[in-house]
Order: C-alpha cells, then structure tokens, then sequence
C-alpha cells in the first residue's frame, strides 16, 4: 500500500520521519513544472516545506530531488519553499493541507511521492491535481 493511514503519517513524524505528498503540475506551458510538499520533523518542531521542480523526468527517471527549482538561478541541491513550521505533528499536516491543497489520504514515506509523479506521467501529465481518493483495490463482493 503506497498510502499512509491518517495514523501511520503521524507516526511517522513522531518517529523523526518526513511525510510527503506529491500535488501536480505547475509553471506554465513553455517552461512546465510540478508541485510536491513535505512534512519534515524538526528541532523546532516540524516544517512544511513546497517544492517546485522543472518537469524535467519521465519514465525512467523520475527522482524528485534530482529535478532542478523551477524559479530559482542558484544551483543549490536542496530547495523548497518553507511555508509554515507547527509545533505538532497533527497541526503540521493540517496547515499543509490547507495551503498546498494538499489530500489527507495522500500522504506517503519520503521518497515514494515520485511514484505518484511517474503515475502523473504515465498519465499523460494532466493539468490537473491527482485524485483526492488514494487508489483503492475493487473489492470481493463473492
């Protein structure tokens, strides 16, 4: 299972992991982007953190870390956008969702939101969002 329960996000940033969640395309037609957000746990608390990235991949690759800023002139390997800090958990997740438009049962460990970027290509790159609705296996109605 890709997604993580409401729980297993919590336990995770309680645990000392980020959480992440892979949000779409963005930038504009001659120079297309995509959008992903983080919940990272920190001293201070925990940090959301957006990420812009050129919609540089594809089928064989499609790491988003390796994917350059898409409105920054630096070269630096870690970029996003702080967009908040929250002292818990269950906050932090609340004021990503709210801000980024973020689903809460779309969350997953870091590193998995470019498996929902190489489902987006794969896709066709739509312009919009992914599903509110994780991807749920047809039950056995026998």
């Amino acid at each position: 299972m890709r997604y993580l329960t409401g729980s297993f996000a919590l336990g995770a940033l309680r645990r000392g992991r980020t959480i992440e969640q892979f949000l779409g395309a963005a930038g504009r037609p001659d120079r297309p982007g995509i959008r992903w957000v983080e919940v990272r746990p920190s001293a201070s608390g925990y940090l959301i953190v957006l990420h812009t990235a050129e919609d540089v991949g594809g089928e064989h690759f499609h790491d988003l870390v390796e994917f350059p800023a898409l409105d920054s002139d630096s070269e630096e390997e870690d970029f996003g956008q702080e967009i908040a800090t929250a002292q818990d958990e269950s906050a932090a997740m609340a004021i990503a969702e709210a801000s980024t438009g973020a689903a809460p049962g779309r969350w997953v460990n870091a590193g998995i939101a470019q498996d929902d970027y190489l489902d987006f290509v794969r896709a066709g790159r739509p312009p919009h969002p992914p599903a509110t609705e994780p991807h749920q296996a047809p039950s056995d109605r026998s």
